[in-house]
């Protein structure tokens, strides 16, 4: 079940005239719209609240990768903060230190800082997504702003825009010129874990039709496990969703898959324990890893991996599926690889891109991809 719709809207001044108010304003006919000169720093919880703020900051961000671990080069177009699907496990619970949803709307800034970084790097590919401080789809049937950022991206040769969701959003990309440039991407889990753990996110039934939906009208796709959480007969779990997944849609759509087992900040097991006393994912077998995250041991991680990758390629062998933030060991012992061989992970990812969407520019070439 999807939490309701925002019903008071605080904007502040400098952005109240924009454009993304006005579609608020359209598709929030029964919100309670406030307009002050800035909206408060100080925490105050309320679920039904949606701030608009002007962004004084960077909108281009990288992956907050660690150098202990290989990171994907992915770089995060910044247009809001926080959720209400309410996930047990999000890191940002632990994250942000402020609680309501957040837009940003001053979205001609950000539109203008995208369109001048693909220009001084246009001989790059750039592999560039929505969903790491937000759900991606999460306001979009009020904000319209997939409807803004996919043609923009259908004229822009050297980038990919992927939009990662729990929910079933995906109205407002019927329709659009996407030139196949945009990425419709879903986070899934093991239905045990959906149910206990994703209160308010889409069923996995929903996510699926959403995701042939978008396959349908020439969307490429991507799917990713993370966190993978272990619990009682999690192959079974875990290899039901695979199954349902490749029955949905054809997996030559899928440009790529991502794996990650659960891992989390040390704080963020004390804020589970207190919003979300049913889970019981914090009390798993855990040890502190090199970025200082508390992680799965190893062997667990590696029997993760193993289980899937194997799924991943009955079903296709070229299939591009990678570990979010694990090491060489692990990398070695559960794919038969490391990124290492293969010119790194962002070089996995391009070829990827290549591979499976024909956009061929790519960062030059320093050695041969196995």
């Amino acid at each position: 079940m999807i939490r309701r719709a925002p019903g008071r809207v605080i904007v502040e001044s400098e952005v109240a005239g924009g454009s993304l108010v006005a579609s608020l304003r359209a598709n929030l006919p029964h919100a309670v719209f406030e307009t002050v000169d800035r909206v408060s720093e100080q925490p105050c919880r309320d679920p039904g609240v949606l701030e608009v703020v002007r962004f004084r900051g960077r909108f281009l961000k990288s992956c907050p990768g660690t150098r202990h671990y290989h990171c994907c080069g992915y770089r995060i177009l910044h247009f809001g903060t926080q959720c209400t699907l309410e996930c047990s496990y999000c890191i940002l619970q632990a994250y942000l230190n402020q609680p309501n949803l957040r837009l940003f709307g001053n979205i001609d800034d950000m539109l203008g800082e995208l369109s001048a970084d693909l220009e001084e790097n246009s001989g790059r590919l750039h592999r560039i997504g929505t969903g790491e401080f937000t759900d991606s789809m999460l306001l979009d049937p009020y904000t319209g702003l997939s409807r803004l950022l996919v043609p923009f991206f259908a004229k822009t040769p050297n980038a990919v825009l992927e939009l990662k969701t729990k929910t079933d959003f995906i109205g407002n990309l019927d329709g659009l010129e996407h030139n196949g440039h945009t990425i419709a991407a879903w986070s899934l889990n093991a239905e045990h874990v959906r149910r206990r753990e994703e209160p308010f996110a889409a069923t996995l039934k929903e996510r699926l039709n959403a995701a042939r939906f978008c396959a349908e009208r020439g969307y490429y796709l991507a799917f990713h496990f993370d966190p993978i959480i272990e619990h009682p007969d999690w192959r079974s779990g875990y290899g039901e969703v695979l199954d349902r997944l490749f029955d949905a849609v054809d997996p030559s759509r899928i440009v790529w898959m991502s794996l990650g087992a659960f891992r989390f900040m040390p704080e963020l097991k004390s804020i589970i324990q207190e919003h979300h006393g049913r889970s019981r994912i914090p009390y798993g077998e855990f040890i502190r890893g090199l970025d200082g995250k508390m992680r799965y041991f190893r062997d667990i991680r590696v029997e993760f991996y193993s289980f899937m990758i194997n799924k991943i390629r009955r079903a296709d062998p070229h299939l591009c599926a990678y570990l979010c933030m694990e090491g060489d060991d692990i990398w070695l012992e559960s794919f038969g690889f490391s990124p290492r061989e293969r010119g790194g992970l962002d070089r996995m990812l391009d070829h990827a891109v290549r591979d499976r969407m024909h956009i061929d520019i790519t960062a030059p070439e320093t050695q041969p991809f196995v």
